[in-house]
């Protein structure tokens, strides 16, 4: 019972210790690890910053532990741009010190190579790897690079910290380069997973297999738009975009219905769309599609129900990076492509 109660004043104490609050941010201090991650599940479910906090939900983020500290579904990066809006609307310094806390945690989760695993400190399995799957990694370095560059209201960040960043990205950039898959000789776009040591790209759940992945490879290339170019970053954005183009299906569309309260996912003919796997083969650029026993089918139709229907396996947005960020790229920077 006491502890219970030092619980409940601590929620009080959260909510009342500065001149102005913010309810969203409040709930996200409480959710912080003490190695200073967030993770993206409280037990079964996902973490569901709108529900109210009361006794039993602080028990049980209180039990939760540092293992499950991650980067994973847009954990810690979400919370620390909750925190830094959260501090600059209020000025409370609750809000900062928390989110400065959040970033000393991704930079410690860094990987020499620059590479960041989804999970720090837990290394079992596919969560040492180092991870663009989801965004991981780039939503890890877009925020360490507002850190380091004083961007989108993260100017307030403490000094130390911004230096810190600082290498920290460019330590990712490297790591981000050496890891452009190369076919033949010629470089084309990343993989998901990547062994943290070797830097080959590895499969993770049973259904993600060792492949090349299109919608992570998007986020890669508009993170590398963001820098000062240098031969390296020319050559691996224009070598991207080239695989982009040379790899895309024309005349299918990929839609998403609601059916039975389910999610429906169909591939149907459509002269007037584009669209790419979510995955290809490494070596022939094939797509290819994983299910829940591990195996790799290459007809789309050919994956378990289950997983057809419960895992995005086409993307478009490589169309919006073609159409117009590469070209806004070049013209930004002079370059011709």
């Amino acid at each position: 019972m006491k502890s219970i109660l030092l619980l409940i004043l601590s929620l009080a104490t959260v909510s009342c210790s500065a001149q102005k609050k913010d309810t969203l941010a409040d709930k996200v201090l409480l959710y912080q690890l003490p190695i200073g991650g967030w993770g993206k599940q409280l037990g079964t479910k996902a973490v569901d910053y709108s529900l109210p906090i009361d006794k039993d939900l602080l028990i049980k983020i209180k039990a939760s532990g540092d293992d499950h500290a991650t980067i994973d579904n847009n954990a810690t990066s979400k919370e620390i741009t909750i925190l830094i809006n959260a501090y600059n609307e209020t000025k409370n310094l609750t809000y900062l010190k928390s989110a400065e806390k959040g970033i000393a945690y991704l930079l410690n989760m860094q990987y020499q190579n620059g590479g960041f695993p989804q999970y720090y400190p837990n290394s079992a399995i596919y969560r040492k790897q180092i991870t663009y799957n989801d965004n991981a990694m780039i939503n890890a370095l877009s925020i360490l690079y507002n850190v380091a560059e004083g961007k989108n209201g993260f100017d307030v960040a403490d000094p130390k910290l911004k230096e810190q960043s600082k290498i920290a990205v460019t330590k990712g950039i490297d790591c981000i380069l050496k890891t452009q898959y190369v076919q033949n000789g010629k470089l084309t776009i990343w993989g998901d997973q990547y062994n943290e040591v070797t830097l080959k790209p590895e499969k993770a759940r049973a259904f993600e297999p060792a492949s090349l992945a299109s919608a992570e490879s998007v986020s890669i290339v508009k993170f590398l738009m963001m820098q000062p170019t240098n031969p390296e970053i020319e050559k691996a954005v224009n070598s991207a975009i080239q695989w982009f183009k040379a790899n895309k299906i024309e005349g299918y569309s990929y839609n998403v219905v609601k059916k039975d309260n389910k999610a429906v996912r169909t591939l149907q003919e459509d002269k007037d769309s584009v669209i790419w796997a979510r995955f290809y083969d490494l070596e022939t650029n094939r797509p290819i599609f994983g299910d829940r026993d591990g195996s790799i089918k290459l007809n789309y139709n050919d994956v378990s129900e289950e997983r057809r229907n419960g895992y995005s396996w086409y993307v478009d947005s490589p169309q919006k990076l073609i159409d117009k960020d590469y070209p806004t790229w070049l013209a930004r920077n002079h370059l011709a492509e």
